[in-house]
């Protein structure tokens, strides 16, 4: 394919509103791009999460390694379109950078790596090995697909994974990541007159006591991970109560927490549920504990051979070496590593520091660069 052909692809992809929803759209295009290659070996397939929502797997050749490539097709919600310069989802180019939501957050990074595929089975390239590519749904809300697929076994074949998010544009090659937590805790309580507060139970109270007991908890998890640091805990949300003169008889406290390999989140889940367990011994105790987007601890190392060769590949094609970096948020790489088979996962790919932010772009540059990049390592890696 020539450039605008490569253009092509990430403006329809972009234009393609999958704004946590309506990825199977988005899941038709692309499976429409690997089509006309289907006597060549490529196997394409839907696996559907939701109505309208289909993660797709492209699987090239067979047999030898298998090497990942994976990206999220939804995007985040576009906010006050007051503040765009441009249509959100009509994707424009003006000085060298293409704008659109999900431009950086990561449908630059699926798209190149589509092109670059696309590319290879154009020029007829015969692979000593397997490509899988899987594109999933609901990164930015949980990443269910990437959950869904690592359970039915999509992922326990692979050797490694190359994850697309942005990484300055290349620059930066992640290798680990924190774990996350969301938890919310709830309690029950009795309402009752203010004055006469010995008729209640009050609920915020008792949120306190869980909130005490496990800040003292978690600081005690104080060992840090030479790479990641230490683990982290914040109580970020809290409603409850139904007047001001009246002993509150619901509360919720939520929190959010950034594990470590040393901690990972079974540990935390087995520390809390003891707190909540605990409290609910003392008369009047109603509390009960729910966790949200939990993501595993991804650990790695930044002297891997695997991690060697991206940035020999990206020294070679492109003369950039991209640095190692860790990371404290999440990625449907996290989700990868509870496959059946251990395998190195690592983040690359086109796009800077304006992910979610209105006039989201990407540097047209650095789209071309890293569909050469993804082609060139994918031949390096099974060399």
């Amino acid at each position: 394919m020539d450039k605008d052909q490569e253009l092509t692809i990430l403006k329809k992809v972009i234009n393609i509103k999958t704004v946590n929803a309506n990825e199977s759209e988005l899941a038709d295009y692309l499976a429409s791009l690997f089509a006309p290659y289907h006597d060549k070996g490529v196997k394409i397939e839907k696996i559907n999460y939701a109505p309208g929502r289909d993660n797709l797997v492209v699987t090239i050749g067979h047999g030898g390694k298998v090497l990942g490539f994976t990206g999220h097709m939804d995007v985040v919600d576009p906010g006050n379109l007051d503040a765009w310069q441009t249509d959100p989802f009509n994707a424009e180019v003006k000085d060298g950078k293409l704008y659109g939501r999900g431009a950086c957050d990561m449908k630059s990074g699926l798209a190149a790596v589509v092109a670059s595929l696309l590319n290879m089975l154009e020029a007829g390239q015969e692979l000593p090995g397997t490509i899988k590519l899987l594109a999933t749904v609901g990164e930015e809300t949980g990443n269910y697909g990437a959950a869904e697929l690592t359970k039915k076994g999509y992922a326990d074949d692979l050797d490694a994974l190359i994850v697309c998010e942005p990484n300055n544009d290349l620059y930066n090659v992640t290798y680990a990541c924190k774990g996350v937590i969301d938890y919310y805790v709830t309690a029950v309580g009795k309402a009752a007159h203010s004055s006469r507060p010995q008729y209640g139970v009050n609920a915020i109270d008792h949120l306190m006591e869980f909130a005490q007991l496990a800040k003292e908890k978690l600081n005690q998890f104080d060992h840090a991970d030479p790479v990641l640091g230490k683990l982290t805990h914040i109580a970020s949300k809290i409603s409850g109560g139904e007047q001001i003169n009246s002993v509150p008889s619901h509360a919720v406290l939520g929190g959010n927490i950034r594990t470590i390999p040393e901690y990972p989140n079974q540990v935390v889940y087995q520390a809390l549920d003891g707190i909540i367990e605990q409290l609910n011994q003392q008369p009047d105790h109603q509390l009960s504990i729910r966790y949200s987007f939990p993501e595993e601890p991804m650990g790695g190392d930044k002297n891997s051979p695997l991690l060697r060769q991206v940035q020999a590949v990206a020294q070679q094609t492109l003369g950039i070496t991209p640095q190692p970096t860790t990371s404290t948020g999440a990625n449907d790489g996290q989700e990868f590593t509870q496959a059946k088979k251990n395998f190195t996962i690592l983040i690359i790919g086109p796009g800077g520091d304006c992910s979610h932010m209105p006039n989201e772009y990407v540097e047209l540059s650095a789209y071309y660069q890293a569909i050469e990049f993804y082609q060139q390592f994918a031949k390096a890696f099974f060399n």
